[in-house]
């Protein structure tokens, strides 16, 4: 059996040595109060209570003060351009937004939708009133990949834009909805 050298050993109580004095260098005495994460008061390392300093608190809100009145779950929100966009009478709404317009009169809006019509159907419902509200559908490509339909819709000179995408998975159709639009008060 090997036994270690003599300088093998003294290195390592060195090294033993200096763990322990760094695990050691913060007991001191007046070592500052530990925070408490119930509220309650501290000790400190000397074992004094009840003068520790106040717990830190938020310096920004969690939460806002209510809901976002320009954006709904499961309805359409106050304000929708529904004579813009049409819903079909069998789509549940998943959520919308319509937020208020810019000064140009501009809003941005968006719809999520869930229905058992087919892709081309969908489609052509939000083509029908967008066109009749004088958008130009752009010409593009085929559908991006995982989309069973898709189209762009622009009028203003390309200030105001309609973009559509349908996701078609399981037997049911999902119809995502995004623009900025110009509408009447």
């Amino acid at each position: 059996m090997l036994r270690p050298s003599p300088a093998r050993r003294a290195c390592t109580a060195l090294v033993s040595t200096v763990v322990a004095a760094g695990a050691l260098a913060g007991c001191t005495a007046d070592a500052e109060p530990t925070p408490d994460p119930t509220g309650t008061a501290t000790s400190t390392a000397a074992g004094t209570a009840g003068d520790a300093a106040p717990a830190p608190s938020p310096t920004e809100a969690l939460l806002t003060a209510g809901p976002d009145a320009s954006s709904a779950v499961g309805r359409l929100v106050d304000g929708f351009p529904t004579d813009l966009v049409t819903v079909p009478a069998d789509a549940e709404v998943l959520v919308s937004s319509a937020q208020p317009p810019d000064p140009a009169g501009l809003r941005e809006i968006s719809l999520n939708l869930r229905s058992p019509q087919d892709a081309a159907a969908l489609l052509d419902g939000v083509r029908a009133t967008v066109l009749a509200a004088g958008f130009a559908e752009t010409a593009g490509a085929a559908a991006e990949p995982g989309l069973a339909a898709q189209a762009t819709f622009s009028r203003s000179e390309g200030q105001e834009i309609v973009i559509v995408g349908v996701l078609d998975r399981d037997g049911v159709r999902t119809l995502t909805l995004g623009g900025r639009v110009r509408t009447a008060p």
